[in-house]
């Protein structure tokens, strides 16, 4: 084998090396996450309305006519009343403006599911530079940056959201960016750097610093990667803050959105149908039911995930 062969055949063996660990760790940790029940649940309710979500455009592209299943603008003038109650044509019957509820709940599934996303890949990218700067450095960094974090931990987190709203035109990524800048800057920053303490003082950081690593070296590949699977634990907490503020302010009226399921429960308070009990209960319930199992879904993989992560909390 050549010399050049040979060079290149040292980088393929590492990759390869790489690839088994980290197979090997996932599926480590894929064993002791089945371990917990509730986790499973909680992804078996995260699944149904991945469903959920998947089925509505290709019910619309083959089933539903966009006129009266639209989810924002369909309208069933075959209905003498509106809202109906559930039938074969309406599963979940109409809203007080004429659209398919089922239809409207299906889509405000994807909208769900890519703002929890979002304040979330934020959430963790905050969080982890925040925490991993402030352990690595120390000193007035780690003082100012802490000082920061408990100044938004005091703050009410809904409300100053409500505030946001009425100041500035939020949308979904905007909301996004909120979300994950109040949880990312807030307690999971502290959490974050209170494990990266922990991770500063491993030998192999000390043998990086010695080999005449960077600064930005020793963060970025030593000290994150640790820091990962805390980030991503709640990364989980996060996706259900979201969807429960955004829920919470569409109901208040204060996003300029196009549907979500607090819009369909704003929808049927504005029209006066919020104080008739179970009358018209397909106004309330589905869209009520879905926020409270979503949001509880991800909560559930994030106690889940609390083995995988803290070794102390695994059976012995």
């Amino acid at each position: 084998m050549t010399l050049d062969a040979a060079a290149v055949a040292v980088p393929e063996r590492l990759w390869r090396l790489r690839l088994q660990v980290t197979s090997r760790r996932l599926r480590e940790s894929w064993k002791l996450f089945a371990q917990s029940r509730i986790g499973l649940v909680g992804i078996f309710i995260i699944g149904f309305y991945g469903l959920m979500a998947i089925a509505h455009p290709i019910l619309m592209s083959t089933v539903w006519d966009e006129r009266t299943y639209g989810p924002v603008i369909g309208f069933d003038g075959l209905i003498v009343g509106h809202p109906s109650p559930p039938s074969p044509k309406h599963l979940l019957g109409t809203d007080p403006l004429g659209r398919d509820v089922l239809s409207t709940l299906m889509f405000s599934t994807q909208s769900e599911f890519l703002l929890g996303i979002m304040a979330a890949v934020v959430t963790v990218i905050i969080a982890t530079a925040v925490g991993s700067v402030s352990a690595y450095f120390g000193g007035w960094i780690d003082a100012l940056l802490m000082r920061l974090a408990d100044l938004v931990i005091m703050m009410p987190g809904l409300s100053l959201l409500i505030v946001l709203g009425a100041l500035f035109d939020l949308n979904f990524l905007s909301l996004a960016i909120a979300v994950g800048l109040i949880s990312g800057l807030g307690g999971t920053s502290v959490i974050v750097k209170s494990q990266a303490l922990t991770v500063k003082v491993k030998p192999y950081i000390e043998a990086a610093r010695g080999a005449g690593g960077s600064h930005f070296h020793v963060i970025t590949t030593h000290l994150v990667p640790n820091l990962v699977p805390l980030a991503f634990l709640y990364m989980m907490f996060t996706v259900t803050t979201a969807i429960f503020s955004e829920a919470v302010l569409s109901f208040f009226g204060i996003l300029n959105i196009r549907m979500s399921w607090g819009i369909m429960i704003f929808t049927a308070q504005s029209s006066g149908y919020l104080g008739f009990g179970l009358d018209y209960w397909w106004l309330l319930i589905p869209a009520g039911v879905s926020i409270t199992l979503l949001c509880g879904s991800f909560y559930l993989v994030g106690r889940g995930l609390d083995p995988v992560v803290n070794p102390w909390l695994r059976s012995r």
